[in-house]
């Protein structure tokens, strides 16, 4: 007997009455709501030590500071290890399953819907059992049967989040998204500093190649003049002996610097998402180490928060952990269900849908017993959030430390080159000196060659302290979070 429509009616709203009380319920979420420590408890402080009042850095001069540096090769570099370099790929498709992960997590909040259907002939024997009529037939039709069936039905089931454990898993999966964005940004970061630091060491040792290699003209010089002063029997044959040596030493320099050149380019390709060798053969070119800017801005140590994305990243896995505690608690509180199903059923397919059936159900589940599993749970999420405030406190200490050391290094690599700078001018004109004077006889080879030796170190020297005033740039704008700014930390 089929239903009045105000019985159905009366039904619908019910149900309707249901779901709209469970939601309620449902705004009640298990465990702690995330609060994002503040500076303090992170025991941030109001200014950096080395760099004292820093003034404020814009997001825009950290987003591309590699092109302060006034290299066009160096910044083509960079943007191609942006788009081909394979750390960053693998980062990226990280990304991708976070976003996917959360688009899982989300579903649950919706009814699940599940269809089958089926049809098939059956097949059915009756037996007479032995009984015949007067005309010798078996009694009660027996023999065999073939009739169909035909069915469909659709499942419906929800579950509804009473106390938030599907939010909390939703809040987690949403934290976890945003932790792999900023893990992206964070290996963009470090190939952009990577590839700086391969690129000057590579122009260093170009650099140092040239003076060697004129070095070791002006040596073999030093050379044919003992020579000759020997042959003149000016000069005993110690004095060759000695340019002899000092000859091979600058000569055995040369191999060494040739390595240490291909490496850094065998680097640079890789980090470009290529293959060693023929992709880095226009940087064989000598080019001077890159120039520096005078001045950077440091900002203020709690800027560091919000610029470097390994910190970023350390507060969402923070947040991600705290609402897992809200997943684990919920489960110990009961679990609401509702359910339900319609169908049909005929012989025919011609009449599969003439009587439909249906129903709804609801469903509460609580767990009496289990040992304490789920406490133990709740407690081991509580002791993981523990761990990620800890692990997020000593990002921000690092990255503090960091920007520290960087504004150290830069200070030395300046106050360093400001002196090497003096030693070459001073070093150059005693060579100048002594290499006139020896070949005058005013002096014997032993000062010459303690000039020369002065002169190479003076040059050496001043080279390293360029290519450390880079570097120490390079790292300093890593410290304070530079080169991810203008990137999209959400996948796509």
């Amino acid at each position: 007997m089929t239903e009045s429509k105000e019985k159905v009616r009366y039904r619908i709203a019910s149900i309707g009455g249901c779901f709209g009380t469970a939601l309620l319920l449902s705004a009640c979420a298990a465990g702690p709501d995330y609060h994002a420590p503040q500076p303090a408890a992170l025991g941030v402080p109001d200014a950096y030590y080395g760099a004292g009042a820093g003034q404020p850095v814009s997001d825009a001069n950290l987003a591309q500071w590699w092109t302060r540096l006034n290299d066009p090769t160096l910044s083509a570099l960079i943007d191609r290890a942006i788009t081909g370099n394979l750390d960053i790929v693998q980062a990226q498709a990280r990304l991708r399953q976070a976003r996917e992960s959360l688009i899982q997590a989300n579903s649950t909040f919706l009814p699940q819907l599940s269809g089958a259907a089926t049809g098939g002939r059956n097949y059915s024997s009756q037996d007479a059992g032995g009984r015949l009529d007067s005309n010798g037939n078996p009694i009660g039709g027996g023999g065999s049967n073939w009739s169909s069936s035909y069915n469909a039905r659709v499942n419906a089931s929800w579950q509804i989040d009473l106390f938030g454990e599907l939010a909390r898993g939703s809040e987690a999966a949403r934290a976890d998204l945003a932790a792999s964005g900023y893990d992206l940004a964070n290996v963009r970061m470090t190939i952009i500093s990577e590839l700086v630091t391969n690129y000057v060491q590579a122009r260093l040792a170009q650099e140092q190649l040239r003076i060697a290699r004129e070095t070791q003209k002006v040596q073999e010089d030093n050379y044919r003049i003992a020579g000759w002063r020997l042959q003149a029997g000016l000069v005993s044959s110690l004095d060759e002996q000695q340019a002899r040596a000092q000859l091979a030493q600058t000569n055995a320099t040369i191999p060494q610097l040739e390595a240490s050149l291909r490496g850094s380019l065998n680097r640079i390709a890789v980090l470009t998402g290529q293959a060693p060798g023929e992709a880095t053969r226009t940087l064989e070119t000598p080019a001077p180490i890159p120039s520096a800017s005078t001045q950077i801005a440091t900002g203020i140590p709690a800027d560091t928060l919000r610029q470097r994305p390994d910190v970023r990243s350390a507060e969402r896995a923070l947040a991600a952990a705290t609402a897992r505690i809200g997943v684990a608690q919920a489960q110990l509180y009961p679990a609401l269900g509702i359910s339900g199903n319609i169908g049909t059923t005929s012989n025919a397919f011609r009449d599969l849908f003439s009587l439909i059936t249906g129903g709804i159900f609801g469903n509460v589940q609580q767990l009496i017993f289990d040992g304490g599993r789920l406490r133990s749970q709740v407690r081991s999420q509580r002791a993981a959030a523990d761990a990620a405030f800890a692990t997020y406190k000593q990002s921000v200490l690092t990255a503090l430390e960091d920007v520290e050391n960087a504004v150290a290094q830069l200070s030395s690599a300046r106050a360093r080159k400001a002196e090497f700078a003096i030693a070459l001018d001073a070093s150059n004109n005693a060579a100048i000196l002594a290499r006139s004077q020896y070949q005058a006889g005013l002096i014997d080879f032993q000062t010459l060659l303690t000039s020369e030796s002065t002169l190479l170190n003076a040059r050496n020297s001043l080279a390293s302290a360029q290519s450390d005033e880079v570097l120490a740039i390079a790292q300093l704008y890593n410290a304070l979070g530079g080169g991810w700014q203008n990137m999209e930390t959400q996948a796509r």
